[in-house]
């Protein structure tokens, strides 16, 4: 199937099979536009033949037409099965999501992880089940060099000595075992000190510090369990960690809520504290007045396009940052395989509890239906694994049609599972949300690069 559409004066078409991208002149986006198939030369002469010269529609049904045999437009879903099949997903793991700290000192309304405690209770991981977890990982990435440990809560820095300690055990097995590790940590940033700043500043690939934006959108949302805010704790530290690592391998993650439906003024309230790296997602959930539902979309998908253009405007003036959804690699971007199967949830990405029970991924935790094994036995649930390893965009019927699937890979495992009580059936309002954010992420390629896409 192709999708085409017209953004910000550029006009587009996706092949949704093939995952190539075209920009299109008017004539060129009058002939796709809206066509399920390659249509007939006849069918497009007659339609445009009073709007363009008989010249004009021949040439460019001629340039389109190749693009079709080229495999390029309208190419068969059969075609890009046959590709995938040459692919088959490693079982070994490549990363764990480390929950050292299932407490936080922070009671964000929307966190997913019931203020930090998932339901289970607080409680932070111990060294020993830390360093039980870091040999599973070691004994169970086969064929891999490269693994990564993920920091997470709760808040991980509630949690700093046993953080500091699998690092040092980390790097004193690779030279044994063969190993490369990696490290992240996602935290709230207000337990953020000297001492924290530099040590992740020396030992982390990537910190993740979350700031939803604007003062008073971020205090609302984002506060103590006394009701006081945290922006004001935050913003200086995060600052700080920033700039002593040089403006690299980092980001500053906030979520938008119903209360900011206005989200462009965060990100860019964001990058004129002079942060680099943004990304704001779409609170996921239902039920109360923070969550969206279908009356919301239209004001969202508006923003999404607003966002783009001023981005567009911003990059051009000097003023650079990179907002995460629009970084779409044309040229170097993810393999067929990963383009397929996306985060590799519950096979090559697990989460580990303080407990030491292993999960799919860090949204799953607490869900006692979703424990797959435990670090001292491995994987014990097999079917369920496997599951979320044949869980690809070709087990998805809402994915197989739909244009965007090579783009977003099928979409969150967890996000379907909580709307839909089922993995393999995406969120609706999440897959609008995705395709929009594509859309305005092509627009702002061409716009940037202005280049044949």
């Amino acid at each position: 199937m192709v999708h085409t559409f017209s953004l910000n004066g550029y006009n587009f078409a996706v092949d949704g099979n093939s995952g190539a991208i075209h920009m299109l002149d008017n004539i060129g986006y009058d002939i796709l536009k809206g066509k399920d198939e390659f249509p007939s030369y006849e069918e497009v002469a007659d339609g445009l033949k009073y709007k363009y010269s008989i010249d004009e529609i021949k040439e460019t049904y001629n340039e389109l037409k190749e693009l079709e045999n080229e495999g390029l437009l309208f190419a068969s879903l059969k075609e890009l099965e046959n590709s995938a099949s040459h692919f088959v997903a490693k079982d070994s793991v490549k990363a764990l999501c480390l929950h050292v700290s299932h407490d936080c000192n922070l009671r964000c309304e929307y966190c997913f992880a019931s203020k930090g405690d998932y339901n289970t209770g607080r409680k932070l991981m111990s060294k020993e089940v830390a360093f039980k977890a870091v040999d599973y990982l070691v004994k169970n990435s086969t064929g891999r060099r490269n693994i990564e440990i993920d920091f997470f809560g709760g808040e991980p820095l509630l949690n700093f000595d046993v953080v500091k300690a699998v690092v040092n055990y980390g790097h004193s097995l690779e030279d044994k075992f063969n190993k490369k590790f990696y490290f992240a940590i996602t935290t709230n940033g207000t337990l953020l000190d000297d001492e924290k700043i530099k040590f992740l500043n020396k030992n982390m690939d990537n910190v993740v510090i979350s700031i939803d934006g604007r003062k008073e959108i971020h205090d609302e949302i984002r506060h103590y369990a006394s009701g006081n805010g945290s922006y004001d704790k935050i913003v200086p530290l995060a600052k700080k960690l920033v700039e002593e690592r040089n403006g690299k391998s980092y980001f500053i993650r906030g979520t938008f809520t119903k209360k900011n439906k206005d989200f462009s003024k965060d990100v860019f309230h964001l990058a004129d504290l002079g942060f680099r790296e943004i990304s704001i997602e779409p609170v996921v959930g239902t039920g109360d007045e923070i969550y969206f539902d279908e009356t919301d979309l239209p004001e969202i998908l508006d923003e999404y396009e607003n966002l783009a253009k001023l981005y567009v405007e911003r990059l051009k003036s000097g003023k650079s940052f990179r907002f995460y959804h629009f970084n779409l690699d044309l040229y170097n971007g993810p393999c067929l395989l990963k383009r397929i199967t996306a985060c590799g949830a519950g096979y090559e990405y697990l989460a580990v509890s303080p407990e030491g029970d292993i999960y799919p991924c860090h949204q799953f935790v607490g869900q006692e239906e979703f424990i797959i094994g435990n670090i001292n036995d491995g994987i014990t649930n097999v079917e369920l694994k496997d599951k979320f390893k044949n869980n690809n965009i070709f087990a998805k019927e809402e994915c197989k049609n739909c244009w965007a699937k090579l783009f977003c890979s099928g979409g969150c495992h967890a996000n379907a599972y909580f709307t839909n009580k089922d993995i393999s059936k995406p969120n609706e309002i999440a897959c609008i949300l995705q395709k929009k954010r594509i859309e305005c992420a092509i627009m702002v390629q061409a716009a940037l690069n202005n280049v044949q896409l």
